[in-house]
């Protein structure tokens, strides 16, 4: 009998030739995995980046989309979450009137209820169920059986997840915990959705405008939703530079000072400037006069 393999089995020399063609094609072109799908069509997009769009074709607005929803599946729920510092919440002893008084000035249509502090978060409160008692005319002296369970979920949470969760048990706020089980952030689904198509501005949303103000040498008005991204490049680099994970100017007062300041208080930031608090509440600043260091305010005015 023949010694030889079967014809299933025969070298009939591709497997070579499929090895060398493998060998040349990493000498030419390195040894990278070939593109996902997910590439190719950042790389199709990119490389029509800012050719007008032919009839049919996609519109600016759409390749932006486009590519965020691209990126979507890679964001967590830490990453797009409203910091601690600036989430608007009410304690669980406000009274109706308080509550509704609170969704009139803050213009969101659900808010945290909170026991002792913002660690221990309670359920939620939606607008609607307030105001349809505050319509009917027959209102609570308490809130407390208005409140829901909201979502409690980590910041590691995919944000894909999360959307799965939100629409699945028809929750959309969603209450980001740390470790520690300490509220870390605040996710709503309109957060959710803003992830793709960008910021979505109401009519209820005031424009931030001037934002950043200079008053004099070394002393600037600034709104407390300003970005710090914002205040790092046009006040002080130096005010952008925090661990913490803030966005604002509100929220890094508020983690300057370990609560939420008062007006009148002053907060020093570890460069030297100081923030002091010009407007705001027991929930929330919304503005701050900011201060420059004593030494480099007194070089400005040399």
């Amino acid at each position: 009998m023949s010694s030889r393999p079967s014809s299933a089995h025969a070298d009939d020399g591709s497997g070579d030739s499929r090895s060398v063609w493998r060998s040349l094609r990493t000498l030419l072109f390195g040894s990278g995995e070939e593109p996902t799908l997910r590439d190719q069509i950042e790389e199709a997009i990119e490389e029509r980046e800012g050719d007008a769009p032919a009839a049919g074709d996609l519109s600016p607005v759409e390749r932006q989309m486009l590519r965020n929803l691209l990126h979507f599946g890679e964001r967590t729920v830490g990453e797009i979450a409203v910091p601690r510092g600036d989430i608007v919440a009410v304690p669980a002893s406000t009274s109706f009137s308080e509550l509704v008084a609170a969704f009139a000035e803050q213009g969101h249509s659900r808010l945290p209820v909170y026991g002792d502090s913002l660690d221990a978060v309670v359920g939620m409160v939606h607008m609607r169920d307030a105001f349809a008692l505050q319509v009917g005319g027959d209102p609570p002296s308490d809130i407390a059986g208005l409140i829901r369970t909201p979502l409690f979920v980590p910041e590691s949470m995919g944000v894909l997840d999360l959307l799965a969760r939100m629409r699945a048990e028809r929750v959309h706020l969603a209450i980001v915990v740390d470790e520690f089980g300490g509220t870390e952030g605040l996710v709503s689904i309109e957060d959710v959705v803003e992830e793709i198509v960008g910021d979505i501005e109401d009519e209820h949303d005031e424009a931030a405008v001037g934002a950043l103000r200079l008053i004099e040498d070394g002393v600037w008005d600034a709104d407390a939703r300003a970005e710090l991204e914002e205040v790092a490049e046009v006040v002080d680099p130096r005010l952008g530079e925090v661990d913490e994970d803030v966005d604002t100017l509100g929220g890094l007062a508020f983690i300057l000072a370990g609560h939420v300041p008062c007006v009148g208080e002053l907060v020093e930031h570890p460069s030297g400037w100081r923030l002091e608090v010009v407007e705001g509440d027991a929930r929330r600043v919304t503005r701050l006069r900011l201060y420059a260091p004593v030494t480099e305010a007194a070089e400005v005015d040399e």
